[in-house]
């Protein structure tokens, strides 16, 4: 089941995706469920796949602007140096513990939407991600049981000014206004049974710059949903983004930023979709 997150004639709602179509779930569920992520938490999509993939679409996706698919998430917790090949590239010997910062909600634009190169600094990053969503809560989760807590995946772009988060800091070159690719949709955790066996695509302006498969994680999901919910409970609608791979722009000579006027794409597999932005300078 695909979920997405839309705007469509002045109002913000959520639905399943059916062909090219969506059936409405904001209009149905909306006053007990007002997000998509209120009614993950409510359990509401858990057992609901049939029912709603079998309904007749209420609204054209042609008509709708998509949001980020969770537009109200309560904590973005993000990956850093976690492929074998990318920690290489970065320099230095691969981390010991997973290596995480934190992202703003002001961070997120939806595909589609776009990336926003600041003023300070062109040295604006791609890093193409397979992100989780958190279904069920938890606290001191096992690894063996990590994946049951997983409502579904997506694609994601951590957009970074690698000159702020150089010689800055992290947390403020990975939170730069308009930077986080998110998107297009969910696609929920029974359809992925095993996303070790997703390959992941960054294209910039349709040349590939990066093309990994999942199984190249230094700490694989069940290990990042373990260690986050050690130090913070997890609770539904929170997004986990699992790092990126190696062809970043800052490890080329020359380096290779995005520029206002380019298109960066995510792919992940197809079943994911592509997660496409523009890039363009901050007014």
């Amino acid at each position: 089941m695909k979920l997405i997150s839309f705007a469509a004639s002045g109002r913000n709602s959520y639905g399943v995706l059916v062909g090219d179509g969506i059936v409405d779930l904001g209009r149905q569920l909306g006053e007990r469920f007002p997000t998509l992520r209120a009614a993950i938490a409510g359990g509401v999509l858990d057992h609901a796949t049939t029912e709603y993939t079998s309904a007749a679409p209420d609204i054209a996706l042609s008509r709708v602007t998509l949001l980020p698919p969770i537009t109200d998430p309560d904590k973005i917790i993000c990956a850093g140096r976690n492929y074998r090949a990318h920690a290489a590239e970065a320099g230095g010997p691969p981390p010991e513990n997973p290596q995480v910062f934190l992202r703003l909600v002001n961070t997120l634009v939806a595909h589609n939407q776009p990336m926003v190169c600041p003023k300070i600094s062109g040295d604006f990053d791609y890093e193409g991600e397979l992100a989780l969503v958190i279904g069920k809560p938890g606290r001191h989760i096992a690894k063996s049981a990590a994946l049951s807590h997983v409502f579904g995946y997506t694609c994601f772009n951590d957009g970074s000014i690698r000159e702020i988060q150089f010689k800055h800091s992290i947390a403020a070159g990975k939170n730069f206004y308009a930077t986080g690719g998110f998107g297009p949709w969910i696609v929920t955790a029974d359809e992925i049974p095993d996303p070790t066996r997703l390959h992941l695509v960054t294209r910039l302006n349709g040349n590939q710059v990066q093309h990994t498969g999942i199984d190249d994680l230094i700490f694989d999901i069940p290990t990042l949903i373990s260690y986050c919910s050690d130090w913070t409970p997890l609770i539904a609608g929170d997004v986990i983004s699992t790092g990126t791979p190696e062809g970043v722009g800052f490890a080329r000579k020359p380096p290779l930023w995005m520029k206002p006027g380019d298109v960066v794409e995510v792919e992940i597999d197809g079943r994911l979709g592509v997660l496409r932005n523009p890039i363009t300078a901050e007014s």
